[in-house]
């Protein structure tokens, strides 16, 4: 089936940050992206393409509105929905006090399916397409996040967290139970339409060397599964990480040394790290997840986008939900704008875009499929409503450019301006 969709239309070509901003992305006024069976065919200014339609082509007509692919989500958690916004501690406490009782509910199976389908249906409604999803220890919560995912053709990427140690005994698994309950959710979902499965060890300070080991097996025994972790988020982390493991340089050399940097490795936040370190990240294909709204809110540090990129490291924001704030990735870039301006370093709406969809997915080792509106690709997309509030409406009514009616969605845009959500040229939300 061919389909076409007319509005305005803004993608990414490249990183808006670094070289030619000609080139870097591309805008239609009036544009109109055509689709067949669920893949991008076509993208143009729509006196050149409408002519050619045919009179058998659907065409769905969006005035006044903006069509920009669907946003990608590299790191977040879903069974930390309902803590989101839980008040006043840092990381190591805060996971104590509300993550760790949130995760224990997820021993019921039904409440696990129940949460997974709340949290896809939020993500839809704020435009996420593609998300990059911690699960619990339990091997059911990935189970249930793949089936919500398979239920709307959404590209998903999930598995089960690996603890053993430093954190409370209901939710810990062990070296062996880690490998097997991976290896067997790994051989259940992994390709399996659009899902893909990540092997989770939550971060090194709970994880014993030999479930590090098990879960660097894994690795090698299944080299195109992504790896999914975090990194140097908080500073009395980093401290305990150096304790727990001596021998090692630094924190990411504890991954390094057991297998788990890599392409398609992705390191939530990267907030405390070396020169060093980000070269080494990059020469070995590991991405950076930025995370703004949770570095703030749970006072972690300032990502350093512009020392990352230097090193060419591949990064994508990320939600992070709980310890992030909002599913919106409009609203992660707004607060991804702050942290930087603190940094005296920019970002213009067109590259907090690039953030958010071909970067996200250049972090995923996806931009082959998703990410912005080449002939071939996924048609992920979202349409955005400038005039879905009086505040935005009136803002958007100010601006003089794309770019700057982009910004001002960035600060003051909710679920709200997401007008539609379509995957696969299909109207999910």
């Amino acid at each position: 089936m061919r389909q076409a969709f007319r509005a305005s239309i803004l993608h990414c070509l490249a990183d808006p940050g670094e070289g030619s901003l000609a080139t870097a992305y591309a805008y239609f006024d009036d544009g109109v992206l055509v689709v067949e069976d669920g893949m991008v065919v076509e993208l143009g200014e729509a006196a050149a393409l409408l002519p050619q339609l045919g009179d058998a082509v659907a065409l769905q007509e969006f005035p006044d509105k903006l069509i920009v692919p669907g946003f990608i989500d590299c790191h977040t958690h879903f069974p930390q929905l309902d803590i989101i916004a839980s008040y006043g501690e840092k990381l190591l406490d805060w996971l104590n006090r509300y993550a760790y009782p949130a995760e224990a509910r997820f021993a019921d199976a039904d409440y696990a399916r129940e949460v997974a389908d709340i949290f896809l249906d939020e993500l839809l409604r704020n435009g996420t397409t593609t998300a990059l999803v911690f699960g619990t220890v339990h091997p059911h919560s990935a189970d249930a996040i793949f089936e919500a995912a398979e239920k709307r053709s959404m590209r998903l990427i999930a598995g089960k967290v690996l603890m053993d140690r430093n954190c409370p005994q209901e939710l810990r698994d062990d070296p062996e139970s880690a490998y097997a309950d991976s290896k067997k959710l790994i051989e259940r979902w992994h390709g399996k339409g659009r899902l893909g499965y990540a092997i989770t060890p939550r971060f090194a300070i709970t994880s014993t060397a030999a479930q590090l080991e098990a879960a660097g097996r894994l690795a090698k025994e299944y080299p195109d599964v992504w790896i999914h972790t975090h990194l140097a988020e908080n500073t009395d982390e980093v401290g305990e990480v150096a304790r727990q493991f001596p021998d090692s340089k630094s924190y990411l050399d504890v991954y390094d040394r057991y297998g788990l940097l890599r392409e398609r490795s992705v390191f939530a936040h990267c907030l405390h790290m070396s020169d060093d370190d980000r070269s080494c990240m990059a020469e070995k294909g590991g991405a950076a997840a930025f995370c703004p709204t949770s570095n703030l809110f749970l006072g972690s540090g300032l990502f350093d986008l512009r020392s990352m990129r230097d090193a060419q490291v591949r990064c994508g924001l990320g939600t992070d939900v709980g310890g992030g704030t909002s599913l919106s990735l409009l609203r992660t870039a707004g607060e991804a704008y702050k942290v930087l301006h603190l940094q005296d370093q920019a970002l213009p709406a067109t590259r907090a875009l690039y953030l958010a969809t071909l970067g996200a997915a250049e972090a995923l080792y996806l931009d082959d499929k998703i990410g912005n509106f080449a002939a071939g690709k996924e048609a992920d997309f979202v349409v955005l409503d400038p005039s879905a509030s009086v505040l935005t409406a009136r803002r958007s009514n100010a601006a003089a450019s794309v770019e700057e009616k982009l910004f001002a969605l960035m600060m003051l845009a909710d679920d709200r301006n997401v007008a539609a959500t379509f995957i696969g040229g299909q109207l999910c939300s």
